[in-house]
C-alpha cells in the first residue's frame, strides 16, 4: 500500500517507520526531512492547500502523525495545536477525498480523557472529557475524522495512543506485575498496520502496553483490528 505519513518526521513517526516500511511504500509530509533518509519527503505546510494536493497525490491511504503542542505559561504553541490537531486535519481529508482516497488512520491519544492515570477505561464509549488544550484539540480531531467518513466516505480509524515508547526502553522502565499504560514502538506500528486494512466507517481504539488490562479494556482492538500488545517485562 502507498501510505502518507503526514507529520512523518515527528517523534512517533520516527519509532514506527522502520516497522511500516517493511509493508507499505511510505512519503513523508512535513516541515522538515525524516531520519531515514531512503524515504520519498515532500516539505510543506498542513494549511497549503498545493502542497496538499501534490503530497496526496498516488497515494492509497493515509496516517496522521502531526500533533501540536502547547506552552500555556508563554502562549506559545495554542494556534499550532488547533491547527495541527484539527485545521490541518480537516484540509488534509478535504484534498484526500478529491484523490480518491478512502482510507485514513489517525494518530490521536488518550489524553482525550481527564485524570487518565486514576480511572478504568471499560471501553471507548466513554466520553472523552479532557479540559487541557491537547487533548482537547485531539478530541476535536476524532470528531473532524467522524466528519470525514458521513461527508466524504473516508474510513478513519482513530488510535488513542499511550505513550508510544522505543522497546528497548520500555523495557527497562516496565516490571512484571506493576500496571503500565506506555506501547512499545513495535506495538505501536503493529496496530496501524491493522489500522490501514480495517473498512468500517469511523472507529476509535485505545491502544497500550496494558497487557493485563489494568487501567483499560482492549477488547475492541482485538476484536476489530485482531490486535493485542505483545511486549512483556522480561
Amino acid at each position: 500500500m502507498k501510505v502518507l505519513l503526514a507529520g512523518g518526521s515527528g517523534i512517533v513517526a520516527t519509532l514506527v517507520i522502520p516497522f511500516l516500511k517493511q509493508h507499505h511504500t511510505l512519503r513523508v509530509f512535513d516541515r522538515r526531512a525524516p531520519e531515514d533518509t531512503t524515504l520519498e519527503f515532500l516539505k510543506g505546510e498542513l494549511a497549503d492547500p498545493q502542497a496538499l494536493k501534490e503530497a496526496v497525490k498516488g497515494m492509497d491511504a493515509f496516517i496522521y502523525l502531526a500533533m501540536g503542542s502547547v506552552d500555556w505559561e508563554n502562549w506559545s504553541g495554542i494556534e499550532s495545536a488547533y491547527d495541527v490537531n484539527i485545521k490541518g486535519l480537516h484540509f488534509l481529508f478535504r484534498t484526500a477525498a478529491q484523490e480518491g482516497i478512502t482510507q485514513a488512520v489517525y494518530c490521536s491519544s488518550m489524553s482525550v480523557y481527564a485524570d487518565l492515570r486514576n480511572r478504568y477505561f471499560p471501553d471507548e464509549e466513554i466520553p472523552p472529557d479532557e479540559t487541557e488544550l491537547y487533548g482537547f484539540t485531539k478530541w476535536l480531531g476524532e470528531e473532524v475524522c467522524r466528519n470525514a467518513w458521513r461527508r466524504w466516505g473516508i474510513h478513519v480509524n482513530a488510535l488513542r495512543l499511550c505513550h508510544p515508547t522505543l522497546k528497548e526502553q520500555w523495557m527497562k522502565e516496565t516490571t512484571l506485575g506493576i500496571p503500565t499504560i506506555a506501547t512499545t514502538d513495535e506495538d505501536v506500528a503493529s496496530v496501524m498496520n491493522a489500522a490501514l486494512q480495517l473498512q468500517a466507517g469511523f472507529q476509535a481504539f485505545m491502544v497500550s502496553g496494558d497487557y493485563e488490562q489494568k487501567t483499560m479494556n482492549l477488547s475492541k482492538a482485538s476484536r476489530m483490528l485482531g490486535w493485542s500488545p505483545q511486549a512483556r517485562p522480561r
